[in-house]
């Protein structure tokens, strides 16, 4: 896509870091040299035992430790498979796969009635905002939501583009000097719309004066309104409780002081989102996120709930059933697979190269960008160790006689870039993006993948679609509670 893009006045191209391949040792990972390490102890102890028949009986070791480390299987290497391959056959083993709400045993007070590994999720009225905030006691973080409105960027003039695209860059970097801030999430998803935009609209604007013309203009609204489709953007704000313990016990201790430090946290970000020409919503209240929840398990009803006052309690807003499989997930009424972005541009692009995955038409999918700030001297240490492992690998080959790559010197320079932009005062993100693919059946949530697919690659963009633990990614890709893999 950007070979297709022509360079605009005042539209400044970027290009993002690869994806870190370089390993402990010539490449390859702490797992591998021990697989390694193991078949070479087998080959030197039957040796030492056996003498020259020993090579009979440590042959076969030598060769299956070669074939896991050096074999790759579907992109990756088998050795990489194991653990994957390992928790799965043990979650089937549980019966950990396939979730029912039991309609008679209540959950305990206070808990996100949600599958899986989310099902401790609790939450919190603030009293003083009105805002939800949903607390995770295993990795001790507080998240609220917002939704975001905004004007087309797409259609904004090149210029402007630009000072969107650095007014955005002092959001992160906002979020990045804060130190208590565990992960910033960017949702964007596609809704049917429930027609009542455009009846509003006409209601307002419309002039129904009893004409052939309006008839025919109200029929219209009234029928495609609940065929057609919306974007919704939200804004996750995860605190880190731990890093801001101190300011939690002076705010007043528990959940009390971790809302407190939170709010303080929310407007900052509120100011930095209009700052941006961003339009910040009112942060969710139990009710929006309730029916935000139920229409991602439960999409069929998803029109019927924004029209309603029902689905609105959080203690029953998660989904009746859930079966997970290798690759998909199916809850209430509709088919479910999570792809990950695997590798983003590695060329230039403009501002906007997502486009394509965005605007995708008669797709229900949600996008999902999860930023996880890191602390600038946290990421000075980790930029000085990626530079001192570079520097050894690259004596290393030399000594062997390896020729350098060009992948791995590409690689050097993404840090020497991440050094000088830290240097510059930038801070450091690490960044993932999950395409959440929702559809009514399997052929057609088949024929939703390939088409978001082929989007990616005209975004310039690679996808892989995660296996193994479809319920986990399916919880970060679609539902705004902050949360990762």
């Amino acid at each position: 896509m950007a070979g297709d893009q022509k360079p605009e006045r005042g539209l400044a191209p970027v290009k993002f870091s690869r994806l870190t391949r370089r390993g402990l040792l010539l490449g390859l990972s702490l797992s591998q040299v021990i697989v390694l390490g193991l078949g070479a102890a087998a080959l030197i102890g039957t040796l030492y035992v056996a003498g020259g028949r020993g090579l009979l009986l440590a042959g076969p070791v030598c060769a299956v430790c070669a074939l896991l480390v050096w074999v790759p299987i579907g992109g990756r290497k088998a050795m990489e498979w194991m653990p994957l391959a390992g928790h799965w056959a043990l979650r089937v083993f549980w019966g950990q796969t396939v979730y029912r709400w039991r309609v008679t045993k209540p959950r305990p007070a206070g808990t996100l009635a949600l599958p899986g590994d989310a099902a401790a999720l609790r939450q919190y009225l603030d009293p003083e905002s009105g805002a939800v905030m949903v607390h995770d006691p295993h990795r001790a973080t507080l998240t609220a939501v917002v939704e975001v409105t905004h004007p087309s960027f797409i259609l904004l003039n090149p210029g402007e583009q630009q000072r969107r695209v650095t007014t955005w860059g002092r959001v992160l970097s906002t979020v990045c000097r804060s130190g208590r801030i565990a992960r910033l999430q960017v949702l964007e998803r596609t809704v049917p719309d429930s027609g009542t935009g455009l009846q509003q609209w006409w209601a307002e604007h419309g002039t129904d004066d009893g004409s052939w013309v309006a008839r025919t203009y109200a029929e219209l609204i009234e029928r495609a309104g609940p065929a057609a489709e919306r974007h919704v953007t939200t804004v996750s704000l995860s605190l880190d409780m731990k890093a801001a313990g101190r300011a939690i016990r002076s705010a007043g201790h528990g959940m009390r002081g971790a809302a407190a430090v939170l709010r303080a946290e929310m407007r900052t970000l509120t100011t930095a989102l209009r700052a941006a020409d961003l339009t910040p919503g009112g942060w969710y209240t139990p009710g929006q996120l309730a029916v935000m929840l139920r229409s991602a398990y439960d999409p069929a009803v998803a029109a019927t709930l924004e029209r309603s006052e029902l689905g609105r309690d959080l203690a029953s807003a998660g989904p009746v059933a859930v079966e997970e499989s290798w690759d998909r997930l199916r809850s209430d009424s509709a088919f479910h697979a999570v792809l990950w972005l695997s590798e983003w541009p590695r060329s230039q692009v403009y501002p906007g190269f997502l486009a394509p995955i965005l605007l995708s038409s008669g797709v229900r999918r949600a996008f999902t960008l999860l930023c996880d700030p890191v602390r600038a001297d946290v990421a000075a240490r980790d930029i000085r160790k990626k530079k001192t492992g570079y520097l050894s690998d690259a004596a290393q080959r030399a000594k062997v006689g390896q020729i350098e790559d060009a992948e791995q010197t590409a690689e050097y320079r993404d840090v020497l870039q991440q050094e000088a932009d830290l240097i510059a005062g930038h801070g450091v993100l690490r960044y993932a993006g999950l395409i959440a693919i929702s559809a009514p059946t399997t052929d057609e949530l088949e024929s939703a993948v390939a088409a978001i697919e082929q989007a990616a690659i005209q975004a310039s963009c690679d996808t892989r679609r995660l296996v193994g633990q479809q319920a986990q990614a399916f919880t970060a890709a679609a539902l705004p509670l902050a949360r990762g893999l």
